[in-house]
């Protein structure tokens, strides 16, 4: 029960990583706030955290929503009160040349991948600097730190949040307030299947040839499960990790070495 008593929030929770978190958080005593588009599925999970003995909010969000947000504030604020616990997980991620890109693709992932986790910090980091105790776990990714070929603004987005992750971190570091971020490689989640499917696509393979495909790039010849993310966020997010602060962390086999 290493967060017991705790209240987090984590946006991108209805699925994949963030669901992963969500039922991590849960399990080790945390309150949780699960915010996303599709309340269908957050109100599902929550019933699943709470027939566990946990207790889970579903809130209603869109990260690139400005009034969005602000209401999703509010909701936690009445809900469930203060947070000390921040996670940053909601992210989209497609694929096309950067000559074939257009405004929108480009703005998109700005808006959800880098923007987003700017202005839902902005909006959460007072009250966690208050209580002089927080966490603040940003899901980045490999190409936060490396290049992939025809994701140009996906790498651009994550590189950024990597960036705003070290530069809050020293904000905040005497301050109670750690600020990390965890860079997956390819997870088993609904992104890896549109992946292997894009690629198929493109290159005549089979689904399953392409899914296969990226687990060769992992050392480990494997696909990342949510729940080994969830891992290392539940980690971070304990009193033990209060050292561990403006890291980056790795969750890939071995795929990208530093």
């Amino acid at each position: 029960m290493k967060l017991r008593d705790k209240n987090a929030f984590i946006t991108g929770a209805s699925r994949g990583i963030g669901r992963a978190i969500a039922l991590a958080f849960a399990e080790e005593g945390a309150n949780v706030a699960l915010g996303a588009r599709s309340m269908a599925d957050l109100e599902t999970l929550a019933s699943e955290i709470e027939a566990r003995g946990g207790r889970a909010v579903p809130i209603e969000l869109d990260v690139s929503s400005g009034s969005s947000i602000a209401n999703a504030k509010a909701e936690v604020s009445e809900k469930l009160g203060a947070i000390q616990i921040l996670v940053n997980n909601a992210g989209i991620a497609k694929s096309v040349k950067v000559v074939d890109m257009d405004d929108e693709h480009w703005q998109s992932h700005l808006d959800i991948n880098l923007t987003g986790v700017f202005k839902i910090t902005r909006a959460f980091l007072p009250e966690l600097l208050e209580g002089r105790w927080g966490r603040i776990i940003n899901i980045a990714s490999t190409a936060g730190k490396v290049g992939f070929q025809y994701t140009a603004a996906y790498c651009a987005s994550k590189h950024g949040v990597i960036g705003f992750t070290r530069a809050l971190a020293l904000e905040t570091a005497t301050q109670g307030v750690t600020v990390n971020a965890i860079c997956p490689g390819f997870v088993n989640t609904d992104m890896a299947s549109a992946a292997a499917r894009n690629i198929a696509a493109k290159t005549g393979q089979s689904e399953a040839e392409a899914m296969d495909w990226l687990r060769k790039l992992s050392p480990q010849k494997r696909l990342v499960e949510p729940e080994e993310v969830a891992a290392v966020a539940v980690m971070l997010a304990s009193e033990e990790a209060r050292g561990i602060n403006a890291q980056a962390i790795n969750v890939d086999g071995g795929t990208v070495v530093y």
